[in-house]
């Protein structure tokens, strides 16, 4: 069973032609594509709105937006989702 995001106002930021925000996290979140379910709870819980999907249903973060929270990572029910020092 793979998440589709749904096509609604919250998937398309706003705020994202600003600019960046994640330029001064120090965590960054790092996926594990064998242990990721597709579940998306990433997507519905990062605040960021820095979870995209490619073409097979796998999330990815989009660094420029992702202000290493962590909640992705706490979220993440199969533990696919880890935070790292950012320049590792």
């Amino acid at each position: 069973m793979s998440f589709k995001v749904p096509l609604t106002p919250i998937s398309r930021p706003a705020k994202a032609s600003v600019g960046k925000t994640g330029l001064w996290r120090f965590l960054k979140p790092v996926i594990e594509l064998k242990k990721c379910k597709k579940c998306g709870l990433c997507w519905m819980y990062c605040p960021d709105i820095a979870v995209t999907f490619d073409e097979m249903g796998f999330p990815h973060i989009n660094y420029d937006f992702c202000k290493g929270c962590g909640i992705c990572a706490n979220e993440c029910p199969t533990g696919a989702i880890k935070m790292v020092r950012e320049g590792l």
